[in-house]
């Protein structure tokens, strides 16, 4: 049996006119969000959305895959 993936990677990062974008790596989704707090629910909410009624194991997903999110920012300098 292949080897399946218990997590789904996903990027947040600060949006091009205002608040963020989250993206994940091994699945079509992209959503956004004012804040943090907002992008985190979106993501959730659009990932859950997604993988209803899909085979998992089609997708190379084993059940009940964790979100794991990385956040991306530019440093700030004095």
């Amino acid at each position: 049996m292949a080897h399946l993936q218990r997590t789904i990677k996903a990027v947040i990062r600060p949006g091009e006119e205002s608040g963020y974008v989250a993206e994940c790596l091994e699945i079509a989704v992209v959503t956004q969000g004012a804040t943090l707090d907002e992008v985190v629910a979106n993501l959730k909410e659009a990932v859950e959305l997604h993988l209803e009624g899909e085979d998992l194991a089609e997708l190379g997903l084993a059940p009940n895959p964790a979100v794991v999110v990385t956040m991306e920012m530019e440093p700030q300098y004095a």
